[in-house]
């Protein structure tokens, strides 16, 4: 089971507050938050270089108007290219890839929403 220390964090329409932090949280420091709903956990994923840049990121809002439960925050950025067959055979490849990782991901949150470590 993971763990959860206390952590204070400002905000300014909250004043301080105090929020349990999971142990994968990459932490607060020097974050003062605008509004205590934009409050968040948050911590990078690693993810590999490749052919299609991609982003991870776990996260969970506790305080969010519809607060969001950890989960996985993804951004994938490709750029516009013209390819010749072989060209297209490594995007095809890296795409294969990073559906791969983000199946990978799913489980690891899986484990980490019942309770495990990520």
């Amino acid at each position: 089971m993971t763990g959860l220390r206390t952590v204070m964090v400002p905000t300014l329409d909250h004043g301080p507050v105090t929020v349990p932090e999971p142990d994968w949280c990459a932490g607060h420091v020097g974050q003062p938050v605008e509004a205590r709903a934009d409050l968040h956990h948050a911590a990078p994923v690693d993810v590999p270089d490749g052919l299609l840049g991609l982003v991870a990121e776990l996260v969970a809002f506790p305080y969010g108007e519809t607060p969001v439960p950890v989960s996985v925050y993804v951004e994938l950025a490709a750029v516009g290219m013209t390819l010749d067959p072989e060209g297209l055979r490594r995007y095809a490849a890296a795409l294969a890839a990073r559906g791969t990782l983000l199946r990978r991901l799913a489980d690891r949150l899986t484990v980490l929403r019942s309770g495990g470590a990520w």
